[in-house]
């Protein structure tokens, strides 16, 4: 690529359901600061949400639309969106979820040729695969967030070129989550009026959503044999309780109390201070029983200097291996999570400065899928 085609000014679209927050969300706008930060454009096409105001105050701009609405009506903004795209003279469309992308594909491939932007996918995620979940590899290049997503789309598509699909890891951003990180006396201060019968005991942290498969219940009776053995541990279970999943919450709660464990465990809900909790636990887990694209507490964790471990499997398996593999253990195994966690609260070896999942990283080689892409326009 010569120095006029790098430096060329892009206009990038984005397009998801909605800026809430979430791993696609998040992903969505480190990209976007980053186009601003280079000179380029960024646009990103979704419903509002809580995140808008920081897309915005960094120089994003914000095209309101319900792309990611599950309805025939969504379809009407397919001719919109082609008129859009011409109009704002897009070079790159990318597509970051399955029902904003079947909008942005069609509209795409019902354009000229000579008139398109390259078109880039992104898979966050190991979808049902079915038709609906294949628009997601019609990229002119598809991003896949893991190895482990890479393979899943070799393993599953295989009508797909694999030539078109590049693995570029989540990453971490080692300036948000600085190496040896220690809370402000004041946030201290108010942890320990908080939670007074934490001092002087071992933290470990699971930060989860609370649904059935994210490992809370493993974590549970991982603690209780801590316990039993008089080791002076915490457990700290962190995550958002849905409405939707108040019953398996409640079923959580019980079972800590049948298991005499209400001094031991707290479920202290969502937390916009994780990192600060994170920075003074022993050990940071992750314990989903199914295999995730990534995951993003286990690395921030780890570039936080905290030891971590994670079941083998997934994203999570791949970074351990990658960065910190004494955290890694079997998939549900409890006696080889406890004699992990046995391990290493007792000497944990330390946790190496890394480079493999930086979020500099991560932006860097996606706008160089993007500068490839219009150099071979």
């Amino acid at each position: 690529m010569n120095d006029n085609e790098s430096k060329r000014r892009l206009t990038v679209l984005q397009l998801l359901p909605a800026l809430h927050a979430g791993g696609v969300e998040r992903g969505t706008l480190e990209i976007s600061r980053y186009l601003v930060q280079q000179g380029h454009r960024s646009l990103v096409m979704s419903s509002a949400g809580g995140m808008l105001p920081q897309l915005l105050a960094e120089g994003g701009e914000h095209i309101d639309w319900p792309a990611g609405k599950k309805s025939l009506k969504t379809l009407l903004l397919i001719p919109r969106l082609r008129r859009l795209l011409r109009e704002q003279q897009v070079d790159i469309l990318h597509l970051r979820s399955r029902m904003p992308a079947w909008i942005g594909y069609l509209a795409w491939r019902s354009m000229p040729k000579q008139q398109r932007p390259r078109l880039v996918t992104s898979v966050h995620g190991p979808y049902t695969v079915n038709a609906y979940s294949a628009v997601m590899t019609k990229g002119e290049r598809v991003i896949a967030v893991s190895s482990f997503i890479y393979d899943y789309l070799a393993q599953n598509y295989p009508h797909l070129d694999m030539e078109r699909v590049q693995i570029i890891h989540r990453g971490v951003d080692a300036i948000e989550f600085p190496r040896h990180f220690r809370p402000s006396a004041a946030w201290m201060t108010e942890w320990q009026k908080t939670y007074p019968a934490l001092s002087n005991r071992l933290l470990i942290t699971l930060p989860a959503r609370i649904t059935r498969w994210k490992g809370q219940q493993d974590f549970i009776q991982l603690i209780a044999r801590l316990v039993k053995s008089n080791l002076p541990v915490h457990g700290l279970i962190i995550g958002n309780v849905d409405a939707k999943k108040t019953r398996f919450a409640q079923e959580l709660q019980a079972q800590i109390a049948t298991l005499g464990l209400i001094n031991n465990i707290s479920m202290i809900g969502h937390r916009n201070d994780l990192k600060e909790i994170m920075s003074i636990s022993s050990l940071v887990l992750s314990l989903s029983e199914k295999p995730e694209a990534f995951g993003r507490t286990i690395p921030e964790a780890l570039s936080l200097g905290i030891p971590a471990i994670g079941y083998d499997h997934g994203g999570t398996g791949e970074i351990l291996r990658q960065w910190y593999p004494q955290g890694l253990t079997p998939v549900g195994d409890i006696n080889a999570l406890e004699a992990c966690v046995r391990a290493l609260l007792n000497q944990p070896p330390p946790v190496p400065a890394q480079t493999d999942f930086s979020l500099l990283g991560m932006q860097q080689q996606t706008l160089a899928v993007y500068q490839d892409l219009v150099q071979t326009a």
